[in-house]
């Protein structure tokens, strides 16, 4: 990789180089960057002219210089066949980031497949198909049709049930408005499956039920509300950790600014120790509650809220249903919802009975109330943000909890306001745009054990790796290979035979119990390994993407060079698909069935998007979108005027609130009463074992890790996911720094790398999520709340030694991120 290819010069940028808008395709927030690129056998000079910049290189530049870039921001890749230099870097002049660049996004350039440097061979080039007890390189034609007939066998018009779908619903990477179209029309248009899954998740369905069915939109807010606001409250999250640039290009600022920060985790992060230094100690406010004891805090907060007299009663008339029960509690609903008063009274806890349940001081219970909402000594209202993430959203008792965030910012007046907002920060980017998905149902089906029961005949898998993030993973893993190997096996044994023997084959197998996988994805995956046809895809600068980011953000990546081999955009793969089902269907004598898959005659993802997204958006062009560069336009978008998207910055500041779909615009309270550990066996779990497994991502890393397993610059940092652990637990455990040790339990055990923390609670341990060498879900059980989310976040498990520090994990660093500046 980069800082191992000894490059001690890098090529100048010519000033008639190509210059493309991309956005960061990792997380969320989405920071614009340029992609430029030019023939292998030319670079630009030193005189102003000669360069992109336009600047006198033969000079010192100054320390932020918008002409430097780095070696992981370069790399040589093929465009229109041929190869050509590509720097990928931070643009300047995008409000997200203003120039920085994360340490996943700086090293976008060096992790595309280049064969001349050498860089992420592991790409997928070629379809593949099981044969000979292996996969063989193929052609589309070859590959699909075999798809198309395994799959047609099992399907009948309002009878999909025995296909089963696993599919992103996201942006960046993979996803997209294309993509989510291609693979919404072909699964909820052509056809209507609903044993569906989303990538991190064993069911089809929102990770915010509660927010929405109140009325409110998780993305509601700007970022620029960061620098407006007078208390930023982080639930759940590590924003300098996994949402750098929003932390650094935001955050920071607000908190400069005047910003108090209340932050609820369990564990003492690195943002707790950044806004320490960013706002003064003594205006960061660390809340530290018992895993899974969220709800019984924010519910004694807003207690003492409206106690004191500090909740916001003209919004609350104005904006607000009144009724006392709208929405009652039922399977589609896990709390009631209604008016203010009647949720109040629901969710009413002292601050000293929460004390007693979070382990949080009663006093600074208070101290976050009054730093939420006590007006300020004119009078004025406080405005604060709330900023939430995977630790509540995959964490106890999920719609109650996220309910009574929302609680909070409907009571304080604080949602729709500047300077307010009750926010996702968000995984991915998004990009959902797909036919309707009420066939599937709610709750949805719970995909995974359905699964592991033995349902489904065929499973089409697209950019999921459940191996590695899913929930009671073992368990999943034991099954799938078990079911999968038996298609495999009746393969193996129908060498020669003609096509149609070869599905018949395949068929018997499946009748007898086993599962025909197909996966769609741009590297070998761990559930890949399991497949019988495996078919690669691009992402986005191989393509055409567009995403929005976490406050709506829409842009346009461009493609800037070609896809590996025979890849193709997830949307064409499906729209080749579709047209497989066509024929296929119409080859078998039914004709009614093969016409719901026509209109999928896309030659470029471009024709994706008008079908898709245009068609609902029309003022949406890519054309347009090109035009807004790295800024592009916060959805939603309300027209063309001037030359330019016209977007909304911030949603519901005419307090009418829609998420709902209610015609009175009425926001609902949630009746989110405290009942402790809500998921099946975690109570159980946590009182047969010692250590809390808590979970999460590093700044390094990306989701599972999938471009990184190829990436020197990240391996040689983390060889194998690290455990975080008191010292104290640690000596009596017999393990030091970089010894390997099993995690287990009764659902599973997994392994993990010993990293010794000071800050780190006795009993209470923290590990990479999504690893490929320790996956942390082997050892989740199957809990989760009325909606089939997932709760991941309350694990608890045994620990035992396995070996010593290997030679790789003697070489790295495990100093304490509690560092002294």
């Amino acid at each position: 990789m980069a800082y191992k290819r000894f490059t001690d010069r890098l090529p100048i940028i010519p000033a008639d180089a190509d210059e493309h808008n991309a956005v960061c395709h990792y997380c969320i927030v989405g920071c614009g960057y340029k992609a430029y690129t030019w023939p292998l056998n030319r670079q630009g000079g030193t005189a102003p002219n000669q360069n992109k910049f336009g600047v006198d290189l033969s000079a010192q530049q100054f320390q932020d210089t918008e002409a430097w870039y780095a070696p992981s921001m370069y790399n040589v890749v093929k465009k229109n066949g041929q190869d050509v230099h590509l720097v990928i870097k931070p643009d300047v002049n995008c409000v997200v980031n203003s120039g920085l660049g994360s340490i996943r996004g700086a090293r976008m350039a060096e992790n595309r497949r280049s064969d001349v440097t050498g860089t992420q061979q592991q790409r997928l080039t070629d379809p593949l198909v099981w044969r000979y007890g292996t996969w063989q390189p193929t052609t589309w034609d070859d590959a699909l049709d075999l798809v198309a007939r395994v799959t047609a066998r099992f399907v009948e018009p309002e009878d999909e049930d025995q296909l089963y779908v696993s599919m992103f619903d996201h942006g960046g990477s993979a996803g997209g408005y294309e993509n989510t179209w291609g693979t919404g029309k072909l699964y909820f248009g052509s056809m209507k499956v609903k044993n569906c899954r989303i990538h991190n998740r064993p069911a089809y369905n929102s990770e915010v039920h509660s927010s929405r069915d109140m009325g409110v939109d998780e993305l509601n807010y700007a970022y620029a509300d960061y620098t407006l606001t007078d208390t930023i409250m982080i639930v759940g999250a590590n924003p300098l950790e996994t949402q750098t640039n929003l932390f650094l290009n935001h955050m920071v600022p607000g908190m400069q600014g005047g910003a108090r920060a209340i932050i609820v985790d369990p564990r003492r992060t690195v943002t707790i120790r950044a806004c320490e230094e960013a706002a003064g100690a003594g205006n960061v406010l660390h809340l530290q509650p018992k895993s899974g004891t969220d709800l019984a805090l924010f519910n004694a907060i807003l207690t003492h809220i409206a106690d004191q007299g500090w909740v916001d009663t003209d919004f609350i008339a104005a904006s607000t249903i009144q009724a006392a029960v709208e929405v009652p509690q039922s399977e589609t609903h896990p709390a009631a919802l209604g008016s203010f008063e009647a949720a109040l009274e629901a969710i009413r806890i002292s601050t000293a009975e929460a004390a007693e349940i979070t382990g949080v001081p009663e006093a600074d219970i208070i101290k976050a109330a009054e730093w939420y909402a006590r007006p300020h000594d004119d009078g004025a209202r406080r405005k604060a943000i709330i900023a939430y993430e995977k630790g509540i959203i995959w964490g106890n008792d999920n719609y109650r909890t996220i309910g009574a965030l929302v609680n909070l910012g409907l009571a304080c007046g604080n949602i729709g306001r500047e300077g307010g907002g009750v926010c996702r920060l968000g995984g991915h980017q998004e990009g959902y745009y797909r036919p309707g998905d009420g066939h599937v149902g709610r709750p949805a089906p719970y995909f995974d054990r359905l699964l592991i029961d033995g349902g489904g005949a065929v499973h089409h898998v697209w950019a999921c790796d459940h191996y590695k993030t899913t929930l009671n993973a073992s368990r999943f893993k034991r099954a799938y290979n078990q079911r999968t190997n038996m298609v495999k096996e009746a393969m193996d044994n129908a060498i020669g035979a003609t096509r149609e023997e070869l599905v018949d084959a395949i068929e018997g197998a499946i009748r007898a119990g086993g599962l025909f996988s197909v996966n769609v994805d741009i590297i070998h995956t761990q559930i890949g390994q399991a497949a019988h046809v495996i078919l690669p895809a691009v992402e986005a600068g191989e393509m055409n993407l567009t995403s929005m980011n976490g406050e709506r953000r829409l842009r346009l990546t461009e493609k800037y060079m070609d896809g590996p081999g025979q890849a193709l955009p997830d949307c064409l793969i499906a729209a080749r698909l579709a047209q497989a089902m066509e024929r296929v269907l119409t080859e078998e004598g039914r004709p009614d069935y093969a016409a719901r898959f026509q209109g999928y005659d896309w030659q470029t993802e471009e024709d994706a998007f008008m079908d898709g997204y245009n068609s609902g958006n029309p003022e949406v062009t890519y054309e347009r979108l090109r035009a807004a560069g790295t800024n592009g336009v916060q959805e939603p978008v309300l027209g063309f005027e001037n030359g330019q998207l016209v977007g909304t910055p911030r949603l519901y500041t005419d307090g009418v609130f829609t998420r709902h779909g209610r015609e009175d615009g009425k926001a609902l309270f949630c009746h989110a009463t405290w009942r402790g550990l809500q998921a099946a066996g975690k109570a159980q779990q946590r009182d047969s074992h010692r250590f809390l497994i808590n979970n999460g991502r590093s700044n390094l890393n990306w989701q599972n890790w999938f471009l990184d397993q190829d990436n020197d610059f990240a391996m040689d940092r983390w060889s194998v996911p690290f455990l975080q652990i008191n010292p104290e637990d640690a000596a009596e455990l017999g393990v030091g720094n970089g010894d390997l040790v099993e995690i287990h339990n009764a659902d599973g055990a997994t392994q993990a790398m010993v990293y010794l923390e000071p800050t780190a609670r006795r009993n209470e341990t923290f590990m990479l999520f999504g690893a490929p060498s320790g996956t942390q879900g082997n050892v989740i059980n199957g809990g989760v709340n009325e909606l089939v989310l997932p709760n991941y976040k309350q694990t608890w498990a045994d620990i035992r030694k396995i070996a010593d520090a290997t030679p790789a994990a003697r070489r790295q660093s495990f100093k304490s991120w509690e560092v002294e500046l």
